[in-house]
């Protein structure tokens, strides 16, 4: 397993800093790399293995890439890396025999995009094995994402390039502590619902299943939002610049705009990686209908070798194909608030067919949603939704960009003075970091949903 979540906070995250702010800048990355290789091997030393073996894979093949260019010796070089690495990720990923290396479908992603970017000439081809070694195993991002290609981080593996100064460490250790509030006091709240309305007794009734559902979409949303803020909040504290992965996904006003706001740099790396090489938009309908099942079949299967990630990943690769054929200029002419509603109801339904592993409970599932199994409304429904309606609250608040624009007005107001905004998101960090403390040693329920693939 990895860190328990008190090690990690008091003791291996502070001690790995000062470490890293105390050594000479040109030793920072082999520090980086020893801890992140610590961090990973904690629980199961064969898991290293096999992320060091990904990460040799790729270095040596971008090697030979950059000394063959122009020949069919790098056009080999790179095939073999792009079939090696979707053949360790399908051994260990889809075939059931070996336990799952926590985040492979991360890194793999990462180490194959870099040799892909070598070859189009897009990236240097980086000869120092222990800067690339340090960009593979980053575990601030290593086990749960943003997807960080190599081009975003290139110059900053060098350290004459990367910059550190307290306002980029402040501003790091804030998006820390946001997203360990939304994770810890946010997404776990809503998984503990989630998990009540979904578990044996079912949902009791037509509004407890939709109920269910709009807390497991709340869940996941913070949960992976909230862990993506602290990658990027850990890499700014250690001179890394990593990409966003969210923009407030349910503000979306259909199924394409949701795909643009929600985990961007997955969406990114199958657009470019094997969406444009297929042909993308500029090729015949028919052919455009096939890249764009196949690009959503395996977005699908890189969650997992499951029916419902399949299912989850067609369903959304054919509401995308209607809304560019027609759908989307159906929805133009309706209000905000319909599109709105209309993007919400089949992002929730994608949902359903996400959370259940098993075919047979999505469909258990699906008949309670539309009333075949169980009545309308239960007394049950009720208490749940009065027991957790305050934090259902603050989750639909906390979704939206309100919470960005209040802070905003109030940090950058003129009546506020720039030398005591530091001061009040200071006290505030506090707050929210105790009391996700206070949740995390109280509670059981921690789970990291995305650490799973």
């Amino acid at each position: 397993m990895i860190f328990s979540s008190i090690t990690f906070l008091f003791y291996f995250i502070p001690a790995v800093l000062v470490m890293y702010y105390l050594v000479p800048a040109r030793f920072q990355n082999a520090i980086l790399f020893g801890a992140s290789l610590i961090f990973y091997a904690w629980g199961e030393p064969i898991y290293i293995s096999m992320m060091i073996l990904s990460s040799l894979i790729d270095y040596t093949h971008g090697l030979l890439v950059d000394r063959y260019r122009g020949t069919w010796k790098s056009k080999a070089a790179v095939a073999s890396s792009v079939i090696l690495n979707l053949g360790l990720l399908s051994v260990f990923k889809y075939s059931g025999l070996f336990p799952l290396p926590i985040g492979i479908s991360f890194y793999t992603f990462q180490t194959m995009s870099y040799t892909i970017d070598v070859y189009r000439g897009e990236v240097k081809v980086q000869k120092n094995i222990l800067n690339f070694g340090t960009y593979v195993t980053m575990f601030p991002q290593l086990i749960a994402g943003p997807i960080v290609r190599y081009v975003e981080v290139e110059p900053e593996l060098d350290y004459r390039n990367r910059r550190l100064d307290w306002d980029g460490a402040a501003r790091g250790l804030w998006r820390f502590g946001l997203g360990l509030a939304k994770k810890v006091l946010l997404a776990n709240t809503m998984g503990e619902l989630w998990a009540i309305l979904s578990g044996p007794a079912g949902p009791g009734s037509v509004a407890g299943a939709w109920l269910g559902l709009v807390a497991y979409g709340l869940q996941i949303y913070f949960d992976f939002s909230g862990y993506s803020d602290m990658a990027i909040g850990l890499g700014r504290m250690f001179g890394y610049s990593y990409p966003e992965n969210f923009n407030y996904p349910y503000l979306a006003q259909s199924v394409t705009e949701f795909w643009r706001r929600w985990h961007m740099t997955l969406s990114r790396w199958f657009r470019d990686y094997l969406y444009i090489p297929l042909g993308g938009n500029r090729v015949s309908p028919a052919r455009w209908y096939v890249n764009l099942m196949i690009v959503w079949g395996a977005t699908g299967l890189w969650h997992g070798a499951s029916w419902n990630f399949l299912a989850w990943g067609l369903f959304f690769g054919v509401m995308l194909m209607l809304e560019k054929m027609f759908l989307l200029r159906w929805t133009e002419r309706l209000s905000r608030v319909l599109r709105h509603t209309y993007a919400l109801f089949l992002v929730l339904i994608g949902w359903a067919l996400f959370a259940m592993a098993d075919m047979g409970d999505a469909s258990v599932y699906f008949a309670a949603l539309v009333g075949k199994t169980v009545p309308f409304i239960a007394s049950e429904t009720g208490y749940y939704l009065s027991s957790y309606l305050g934090i259902l609250v603050l989750c639909v608040i906390g979704a939206t960009e309100l919470p960005k624009r209040l802070a905003a007005k109030i940090f950058g107001g003129e009546k506020m003075q720039k030398s005591v905004t530091p001061y009040v998101a200071l006290v505030l960090l506090i707050v929210l970091f105790i009391l996700s403390l206070a949740s995390l040693v109280n509670g059981s329920y921690n789970p990291f949903l995305y650490f799973r693939f």
